[in-house]
């Protein structure tokens, strides 16, 4: 059973920096697909980041390439997500996921595993 737990959202002020952290449980993370979606409220959860886990290979969301940065620790089974710049639109419930097989989707139905999200406040 994949696990995945997600820590170090909070408050922030714009043009600031948060890393969020990722920690994966439960298998062979070789093949898969880990990524960072969020949802901010009265709207659909969206893609921000991805990377394959063996490559890795990345990719982001226009909204957000340039300031973001995701990366793992394949000794830690760790993914982060680096927020620079941040922005008061970037202000949602953030959710690690995981998807089995590669390639890097950006539609949130594909991700089978899910953390149950960190809060991302930017004030203005």
């Amino acid at each position: 059973q994949v696990q995945l737990v997600e820590s170090g959202g909070g408050l922030d002020q714009a043009g600031g920096s948060l890393r969020l952290s990722c920690a994966a449980s439960g298998r062979t993370f070789s093949s898969y697909v880990l990524g960072w979606f969020r949802q901010a409220p009265g709207k659909e959860r969206e893609f921000v980041a991805a990377l394959t886990w063996g490559g890795p290979t990345t990719y982001y969301a226009n909204s957000v390439k340039g300031r973001f940065a995701i990366s793992r620790d394949n000794s830690k089974n760790m993914v982060y997500l680096q927020m620079n710049s941040l922005k008061p639109e970037d202000t949602a419930v953030y959710y690690c996921a995981a998807k089995r097989t590669i390639p890097i989707v950006t539609t949130a139905r594909a991700y089978e595993y899910w953390g149950q999200g960190t809060q991302v406040t930017v004030s203005a």
